[in-house]
Formats: structure tokens, C-alpha cells, sequence
């Protein structure tokens, strides 16, 4: 079997993104969203990321996109600037083959290296086992579940809350306080 490699994302990685991502959204309950964005939004949301010089990864396989993680400002005033929300989508074929530990866990050093201190995990859907136990193997901690608060599939969604907190976390102050 082909190495699985984790790198930062292209330009022409945009089609297999949106497209794996659409299929969570037309299928899951991990994102809320209840439309596919196009490729355009999409390039939108990593230019996005990529200005505020936070990463995003994709995972690959004999060129073939199998998933993606980004990290992205947790709130966009200032005081949130050390904390990130967590993303990451895997193509359903690939699931169960480690590939999201390995986005995770490249994306976590990434964020760690550029000063970040908390990383949240804001995931749809209490019974989204996947999600919640493979962020609990990269040692987030659950710290709340906002009950009904999303509408999707004709039923009530809950969202899990977990954080992990990187480097110093809160035992020191950031660099440029």
C-alpha cells in the first residue's frame, strides 16, 4: 500500500476538498451545514486560514485526497488569538484507516509550533463516536454538550464541546502579551 502523507494544502486540492466535505454535509451530522459549498466558497474558507497563518492540511494517497484539517480562530475578537476551533473530514471509504489521528496529530504540532495554547473541538452530534473518541486519543478532554441546538435531518442535534490545551497552555503567558 502507498505511504499516507500529510501535507499543507494546494490550490488544486480544492475540487477533492469540496467534494469530500460536500459528502459530509449531505450525509452527516458532524457539520451543520445543509448545503454543499462550491469549489469558490471553499477557496474562500482556506484563503481565509491561510491569511492568518493558521494551517491547513490535507492527507494523501497515490494523489488521491482522503481528508482534510484546519485549524481556524475560535472567536475573531483578540483575546482569541492563542485558541483555535479544529476541523477535520475524512472520505468515508477511507475511515478507520488512521488517517484522521494522523491529520489531527500533524495539525495539533502545526498549531503548537505557531503559539497556539487551546484548541476546541466543536462537534456535531453527541453520537458522533468517530469524532469524540478520536479527539479523546489526542488527549482532549470533553467539557460540555450543548443539548438540541442544531436542526438537521429532521431531528434535534447536540454539540459536543472538548478542548486541548498545547505547549504552556494557560502556565505562562503567550509570547507578545
Amino acid at each position: 500500500m502507498n505511504p499516507l502523507l500529510i501535507r499543507p494544502s494546494r490550490d488544486d486540492d480544492l475540487p477533492a476538498i469540496a467534494a469530500l466535505y460536500g459528502h459530509h454535509v449531505l450525509h452527516g451530522t458532524g457539520t451543520f451545514e445543509t448545503t454543499p459549498p462550491s469549489v469558490a466558497e471553499m477557496a474562500v474558507r482556506r484563503a481565509d486560514v491561510l491569511d492568518k497563518h493558521l494551517p491547513w492540511l490535507v492527507a494523501e494517497r497515490a494523489g488521491q485526497v482522503l481528508g482534510f484539517a484546519y485549524g481556524n480562530w475560535f472567536k475573531p475578537r483578540p483575546a482569541y488569538r492563542y485558541s483555535v476551533e479544529d476541523s477535520i473530514y475524512v472520505a468515508p471509504d477511507a475511515a478507520g484507516q488512521g488517517i484522521g489521528r494522523a491529520l489531527l496529530a500533524e495539525l495539533l504540532g502545526q498549531l503548537e509550533q505557531r503559539g497556539i495554547r487551546k484548541v476546541m473541538a466543536v462537534i456535531g452530534d453527541s453520537a458522533n463516536v468517530g469524532s469524540i473518541g478520536l479527539h479523546t486519543a489526542l488527549g482532549f478532554e470533553r467539557v460540555g454538550v450543548v443539548r438540541a441546538c442544531g436542526w438537521k435531518f429532521g431531528r434535534w442535534l447536540d454539540i459536543v464541546l472538548m478542548e486541548k490545551s498545547l505547549g504552556w497552555g494557560d502556565r505562562a503567558p503567550p509570547a507578545d502579551p
